[in-house]
């Protein structure tokens, strides 16, 4: 395991959950941790939205995390590892964080309560009696249009003094929110974009890094956006961005991560692109949208070779 405070920066992906026959596919999951592992991440989102965590039981989220330890030490690398949770419930939760607190992991990453739409108050105390609790530290997720309820600055700020919440996957969808928490979280609190539309400008607004999906895909080019603006080559940054943009919009034109799969399944990185219901496969129109821009990429990485 590793500090996760100090590992909590650059470039995160929230790894797909592959699955076959209805189970979990261990194989195409292992193998999945071994590619990326051996490439420019900086960490790992286990069973998050990306993930499909909502539609795996316990025994699968435990056997996900084995496998992709067991995938990531095929590579001989040590990478951090975070376990999404999610739930509407306080009690539920340290229940989940009781069960998976000997488990291999680094931290966890936890969602506001959905559907119930607490207060401010609601969401202060829910959360710091779960920090509390956790054997791991704590990353914040704020996805208001998921879980319909927005953490508000105050609240992050008052969350972000606990010691053991270390970080925020932002995906608020509020820039000047975002901008005014970069510029008032205290020393060590980490903020990293989940917004991958909005990948460049959150890093020039100050981000820490990014978790995201779209990083499954040009892995190599999501993570030199950032190294080019660290090393103050902001123009090379920009031109990198500006061929990624728009394989951010094609991979969430449908309910993610169905679009993402059916890449991977195509480049045969994940056997199949099956996902759980609700979730369903992409349209045929989707479909070869994305067999093009494959076709497109393939073609423009040949000629620049």
């Amino acid at each position: 395991m590793t500090d996760l405070r100090s590992q909590l920066q650059g470039l995160w992906l929230p790894l797909v959950t592959p699955f076959r026959d209805g189970e979990v596919d261990e194989t195409s999951l292992r193998r999945l941790a071994r590619h990326y592992a051996a490439g420019p991440v900086d960490g790992l989102i286990l069973t998050a939205t990306s993930g499909e965590g909502m539609t795996l039981g316990m025994a699968e989220l435990e056997r996900v995390v084995a496998t992709v330890r067991d995938g990531i030490a095929d590579g001989g690398r040590t990478l951090p590892v975070c376990l999404g949770l999610s739930g509407a419930s306080t009690s539920k939760m340290q229940d989940a964080l009781d069960e998976t607190a000997d488990w291999p992991i680094d931290g966890y990453l936890i969602a506001s309560p959905y559907y119930v739409r607490p207060s401010q108050r609601g969401l202060l105390q829910h959360f710091t009696a779960l920090a509390d609790h956790a054997a791991w530290p704590i990353v914040l997720y704020n996805i208001p249009y998921r879980t319909a309820v927005n953490i508000e600055n105050e609240t992050m700020l008052r969350l972000a003094e606990h010691q053991n919440i270390v970080g925020l996957k932002d995906c608020g969808a509020d820039r000047a929110q975002s901008i005014e928490l970069l510029r008032q979280r205290p020393a060590g609190f980490k903020v990293l974009t989940g917004e991958d539309a909005h990948y460049y400008e959150a890093l020039t607004d100050g981000a820490d890094g990014a978790i995201l999906l779209s990083a499954h895909i040009e892995t190599d080019s999501f993570a030199a956006v950032r190294t080019e603006l660290r090393e103050g080559n902001r123009d090379a940054a920009r031109a990198r961005w500006e061929s990624l943009s728009e394989l951010t919009t094609l991979l969430f034109a449908e309910p993610s991560p169905a679009p993402a799969k059916y890449w991977l399944a195509r480049t045969g990185l994940i056997a199949r692109a099956d996902v759980r219901l609700p979730m369903v496969e992409v349209s045929a129109e989707l479909a070869a949208r994305l067999d093009a821009e494959m076709q497109r990429r393939t073609a423009a990485s040949t000629r620049a070779a």
